[in-house]
Order: C-alpha cells, then structure tokens, then sequence
C-alpha cells in the first residue's frame, strides 16, 4: 500500500462537482431517513405484538374470574345482605366530622359497596397535610 491509495479517495472527492456532492450527501441522507423509518415500523410492530399477547392473556383471566363468580353465584340461591361497615373512630374525633367524610366517600363512589371507610383517626403531626405534601415534593430524589 503505498500514499496514493490512501489520498486517492479523498483527491477524487476534493475533483467532484457541486452536484456530484449535492447527489451524494442526498443519497447519505435518504439512506439515514430509511434505516431510521425501519427500525421505527419495527419497534411499532414489536409493541402491537407484545400489546396483543398481554391482552389476550389479561382476557383469559378475567375470562375465569368471570367464570368463578357465574358459578358462585348459581351454587348460592338467597343473596347475602350484609350490614354497613361502621368505621372504627378514635377518641377525640367528632361525629360531624365523621358523617362528613362518610358524605364525602358516599358522594364520590355512589354507594357503600364500592367503598369503605375503615377508620378515621386524628394525626398528632406538627404540618399541615400542604406544608408534608411540599416536604415529600422537595425530598424526593429524582
């Protein structure tokens, strides 16, 4: 090998045109658009793929829950009443506070068998629930 080969190359690239070079930056460039397009499509078709199987298999369970419960229900002929949870409440909580939060919950979800209130009790911290919430902000690490 001697210092010809190696300046060959880059004497031909310093005698070509300005559209021989506009051609073949466009040709590099146009390359680059399709091998980053690729792998884009695939990484697409990668994520359906996986979407679909955790769906499916998702499907199936919920497919035996539902399965379970159609059958505990036909084996169980007089429904269940159960009585409301009553909240256990620590000393020193009033009761309008008490039927304040249980209007609260009841407002949100609609009913008491979707939610549960199982204890109210009085927090003897120094900070407001704003003052702990911008504590918790500034010392969480990243």
């Amino acid at each position: 090998m001697n210092f010809s080969d190696i300046v060959s190359p880059l004497y031909t690239t310093a005698q070509m045109t300005l559209a021989e070079k506009g051609i073949a930056s466009a040709k590099v460039i146009l390359t680059g658009f399709v091998v980053v397009f690729a792998m884009l499509f695939l990484l697409i078709a990668i994520i359906k793929i996986y979407s679909t199987i955790v769906t499916n298999v998702m499907s199936t369970g919920e497919r035996k829950k539902q399965s379970k419960i159609e059958e505990a229900n036909t084996v169980t002929s007089a429904p269940v009443v159960s009585a409301p949870a009553v909240p256990t409440v620590q000393d020193g909580v009033p009761e309008e506070v008490v039927a304040v939060i249980s209007a609260a919950v009841a407002t949100m979800y609609g009913s008491s068998a979707k939610a549960r209130i199982k204890s109210i009790k009085k927090t003897n911290n120094g900070r407001s629930a704003w003052a702990n919430a911008g504590v918790l902000d500034n010392t969480r690490p990243f």
